[in-house]
């Protein structure tokens, strides 16, 4: 039997135009969350902590942070993905679509010098209560629910002879129908909320049920990223096109439970919270499939050359990131920072996915060629201070301390306590030069363009 080819093929330049801009706002935001970070990581290092003036915009700063890599970040990448799917040219929704979101991703990075505060540490979209920021966030979420419209609705149709690349593009629209489900849930929840509700709770119910859906979007892509990595560095697959597509809709398969979830408990109730919770945590056992699928190419995978070699890196750093994440998410057993730990390790996982899928497209986006040996060491290094952040947050929570703090109020007061905070901080800082790496490695790229491609 012939290799079959697990590929994402970039078919017009309407599709390039399309996933470039996309690309270039996440790399934008990263930029942007990578200023951010810088204040966080040194707001809660110890004896580092004592000399920093701006203690009180450590708040202001997560919010934004947060904001920027973890929302804007993954839903720009995953409209670059969604654009490779489309079929038609379509360039005045498409610029519509990208305009509105680059406008709410600037006023979200401007808003805290310009007046934006009173920040709410909610879960998945935190908050800054001011209008500036709100208008922000509305702009962006109006760009992506325009592109997920006109990318659902000029997909790519299955053929009837499946190939690795069509397997690829069901999984792509899948996740268009994953965040779209995700956007309803939140609509849903805002229309059962109790009129007169505000503050943090109002806005920790608003985005429970969505944000949980979403992560199953992520994690698809995630797993469509990993196959195109494996691939392109030298693995082989036992898969076949269908039973890919078929891992793929296990994946997402769990979402189905959504409407009921709804149906069956008031978006304000604790079993509303339980039931997304374990959505969450067990529904996301869905990946095992795929993931031990590709993990187990690795086993007999040849020594990548060129470009494999950082398609690699990722692969193995997104994997190795992603497992320890999840592993922690069932050791939860209070509020304390294993919290963060479990989410940074996931997260992470998808974006150094994400960051491997941007390597493998840039040149067939008519860029330039990489500088291999930095595209490397990037993963490892970002993935590598990630993973020595995520043991300091898991280590330090082990000994009650408290997340979403930082200063005196962390509470550091045992040796265990701070060596764990220590090891946060040195990995967070590793974790910052990894980032900073990856936009040069891109930047390198980037500022190269070669326009006979199209």
């Amino acid at each position: 039997m012939s290799e079959i080819s697990f590929e994402l093929p970039i078919r017009s330049p309407a599709a390039a135009r399309s996933t470039t801009t996309w690309l270039t706002l996440g790399l934008i935001s990263l930029v942007a969350a990578g200023f951010f970070s810088i204040l966080l990581v040194l707001a809660r290092t110890p004896f580092v902590q004592e000399y920093i003036p701006f203690l009180d915009f450590f708040r202001v700063a997560l919010v934004v942070h947060v904001t920027l890599s973890v929302s804007i970040w993954l839903l720009a990448i995953s409209a670059a993905f969604w654009s490779l799917s489309t079929s038609t040219d379509r360039p005045i929704t498409d610029r519509l679509s990208f305009l509105l979101a680059a406008s709410g991703t600037a006023i979200i990075i401007v808003s805290p010098f310009v007046g934006a505060g009173s920040p709410l540490m909610n879960n998945y979209v935190p908050i800054l209560q001011h209008p500036l920021f709100y208008t922000g966030l509305v702009l962006f979420i109006a760009g992506i629910f325009c592109h997920l419209l006109r990318t659902l609705l000029d997909r790519r149709r299955i053929s009837a002879r499946l190939d690795g690349s069509g397997a690829l593009h069901f999984g792509i629209t899948l996740s268009m129908l994953l965040t779209g489900i995700s956007i309803l849930a939140a609509f849903a929840s805002w229309r059962d909320l109790p009129a007169g509700m505000d503050g943090q709770v109002y806005f920790e119910f608003l985005f429970w049920g969505a944000g949980h859906v979403i992560q199953f979007s992520y994690t698809l892509l995630m797993m469509v990223a990993w196959v195109v990595l494996a691939f392109a560095s030298g693995c082989r697959f036992e898969l076949t096109p269908r039973l890919t597509l078929v891992y793929l809709v296990i994946l997402a398969l769990p979402v189905i439970t959504v409407p009921f979830l709804y149906i069956a408990h008031d978006v304000t109730s604790p079993g509303h919270r339980l039931a997304f919770t374990e959505l969450m945590k067990y529904g996301g056992l869905s990946c095992l499939p795929l993931g031990l699928a590709v993990a187990a190419s690795l086993w007999r995978a040849a020594k990548p050359q060129g470009e494999g070699r950082y398609l690699r890196a990722a692969l193995l750093s997104s994997l190795g990131l992603f497992a320890v994440g999840g592993v922690l998410g069932f050791m939860i057993a209070g509020l304390d920072i294993v919290i963060p730990a479990h989410y940074h390790g996931a997260t992470v996982g998808v974006t150094i996915a994400f960051m491997g899928l941007t390597y493998y497209l840039l040149p067939r986006l008519g860029f330039g060629p990489l500088p291999e040996r930095m595209a490397v060491w990037q993963p490892y290094l970002y993935g590598g201070g990630q993973l020595m952040h995520i043991i300091g947050l898991a280590w330090s929570g082990g000994y009650g301390v408290q997340r979403k703090t930082a200063g005196v109020a962390q509470g550091l007061d045992g040796l265990g306590q701070i060596a764990g905070m220590g090891l946060m901080g040195l990995g967070g800082l590793v974790s910052v030069l990894g980032g900073l790496l990856f936009l040069i490695v891109a930047w390198k790229s980037m500022r190269h363009r070669d326009n006979r491609v199209y």
